[in-house]
Parts: structure tokens; C-alpha cells; sequence
């Protein structure tokens, strides 16, 4: 979802705004892109900056990317927070990134380098079938910057019934938005959610996180 500059190779370690991809002000390395993909589908994207490198950070402490084995991110955009969660990755590790917006795609298979990123052109809702087809174990983290509050109700629930399935128990599922309209959906298959605010982006953005029971 949001750009800064991507890794070449990491070493071990969609309503108009505002919506719920957003982000840091400034120019920055994939900002024109961004702002492309928000002109081209403003309810996808949902706004025309990337998000901040505090708010980068918050995701990957509450995803816990440091000890995961296996993580999907949902609507990556142009790459900023896949860079980040490929910086803070074990060595070892996996992560699938799935893009909606095929010129998205494209943007992160040109710019962003290394073995233990997949990328998929697709839909969340279909998120089984992605794990599947990149033999990829159930997700330790999911982490999600697409629009809940923009997309149509019934998608909405299929994404967050996806995602449920999905996890291992135990697992986290880590959604930053602008609005809490993601809770109403992931909560019926998840429970109640921690949430905080990451106050350092622009806008200020909610952050959810569940962990699936069961472990």
C-alpha cells in the first residue's frame, strides 16, 4: 500500500477519500504511482499518499513480522510496507503480497527484489486459493491496508471470512484503516479486537489486531 524505498535484496532480518489507504506526506519514491492508482480506482486506493514509516513500524511489531514464518499482505500498492515487513522478517520466511490493481502489480514486481516475496495479482477474497498455489503454510500474520469501509458489504464479510480461515491459531490478523468499519466484519469470525491509533500518519489511522484463538 504504501510507498518508501524498496530493498533490492533483504538481508535475514477501494469510496473517494478519506478511505483507508493513506499515508505519509512528502515526496517519496513511488508517491506518483500511488497517486496514479488513486485517480485510476479512488475506492480501492482511497487516497493519494503513502503511509508512514511510524505507521510501518506499528504494523510490524503488532503483526510480530520478527518471529512469522509465513505472512500475507493484503493491498500492498506500491510496495512501502512490503519493504518494511521484508526488512523485519526472519531470514527464513515467506511472504505473499496480493494486488488487486494490476498496475500495482506490475510496480512491485519491478521495483521490489528478493527470494522470499510472492506476489499475486488478485482478489483477498480468494485468499485460499492464493496460499495454495504458492504452497505457502496458514499465515502466522495477515496484515490488511484495503478499504473495508468502501467495498461492498458482502465482499467485505467474504474477506474477513477468508482471512479467518486462513490464520494457523494463534495467528494475527493486523487491518489499518481510517474508519472501523473492518471490526463489524472481522469480529463475528475473530472476536473483539485490540485497537490503537497510530497518530505520526497523515491521516491518523486505527490499528486492529486480532489473534485467532485456539493456539
Amino acid at each position: 500500500m504504501n510507498p518508501h524505498p524498496a530493498p533490492s535484496q533483504s538481508p535475514a532480518g477501494q469510496a473517494a477519500l478519506p478511505a483507508d489507504r493513506f499515508g505519509h506526506s512528502g515526496a517519496q519514491p513511488g508517491s506518483v504511482e500511488f497517486l496514479r492508482g488513486f485517480l485510476r480506482h479512488p475506492a480501492r486506493v482511497g487516497s493519494v499518499i503513502p503511509s508512514s514509516r511510524h505507521l510501518e513500524q506499528r504494523l510490524v511489531r503488532q503483526a510480530r513480522l520478527g518471529q512469522a514464518r509465513s505472512v500475507v499482505e493484503l493491498g500492498p500498492g506500491t510496495g512501502g510496507t512490503t519493504a518494511a515487513f521484508l526488512r523485519a522478517m526472519p531470514a527464513a520466511a515467506q511472504l505473499l503480497a496480493i494486488e488487486l490493481d494490476p498496475h500495482f502489480h506490475r510496480h512491485l514486481r519491478a521495483t521490489l527484489g528478493d527470494a522470499r516475496l510472492s506476489l499475486q495479482l488478485g482478489s483477498a477474497e480468494q485468499l485460499a486459493s492464493h496460499l495454495a498455489e504458492h504452497a505457502m503454510p496458514a499465515p502466522d500474520a495477515i496484515v490488511s491496508g484495503i478499504p473495508f469501509s468502501t467495498m461492498p458489504p458482502a465482499l467485505a464479510d467474504r474477506i474477513a471470512a477468508a482471512v479467518a480461515g486462513a490464520l494457523r491459531p494463534g495467528g494475527r490478523f493486523v487491518a489499518y484503516q481510517v474508519r472501523a468499519h473492518v471490526a463489524g466484519f472481522a469480529a463475528p469470525y475473530l472476536g473483539r479486537p485490540e485497537k490503537s491509533w497510530e497518530l505520526l500518519n497523515v491521516p491518523p489511522v486505527r490499528v486492529f489486531t486480532w489473534v485467532k484463538p485456539g493456539a
